[in-house]
């Protein structure tokens, strides 16, 4: 038996799919208490985001773990090496900067079914530093936000009318 998440079998992980992802920190140190290490890997994500063919709709850092939403653009949109990158770059610039290893060796990911809402996943990826009771409205936290919406355009699509269901081909 694997000691990491199994990849769901059957599924490419290619093209224009939505994943809810976590990647923990290296033994869920603290190190996204600080603006400047969130910085530094968010900037790599998005970089990985860019080169991979893959947007970031939403995205929460915790003190140590972060969770994203993505969506790939394009039919040769590649998650597994989306997750590489990610994480490949932003270790290595957190590493240059504090001499520390950023993140945990596996993350979770999670493809989201046709039918399932994406405003409900927005809302519950900026609403989980309430939920850890840091804050008491999700604006009063500064480390969520999106790769394609203002902090504004990302509430108000969290907190409008659900999307339309949608079937599709890889519901299960």
């Amino acid at each position: 038996m694997a000691d990491y998440p199994e990849h769901w079998r059957g599924f490419s992980y290619m093209g224009r799919h939505r994943y809810s992802l976590t990647f923990c920190t290296f033994e869920r140190n603290p190190y996204f208490e600080l603006a400047e290490s969130v910085a530094i890997a968010l900037e790599q994500i998005l970089r990985a985001g860019n080169q991979h063919e893959f947007e970031i709709p939403a995205y929460c850092f915790m003190r140590d773990h972060v969770h994203l939403l993505v969506e790939g653009t394009r039919e040769d949109a590649d998650l597994k090496a989306f997750l590489k990158g990610a994480k490949q770059y932003s270790g290595f610039y957190f590493k240059q900067k504090t001499r520390n290893n950023l993140w945990q060796r596996y993350g979770y990911e999670r493809a989201l079914r046709q039918h399932e809402d994406t405003r409900s996943v927005i809302k519950y990826i900026i609403e989980n530093p309430v939920r850890a009771r840091l804050v008491t409205a999700p604006l009063d936290y500064p480390f969520w936000g999106s790769g394609r919406y203002s902090r504004d355009e990302l509430l108000e699509h969290a907190y409008s009318a659900a999307e339309p269901a949608k079937a599709g081909p890889h519901d299960r």
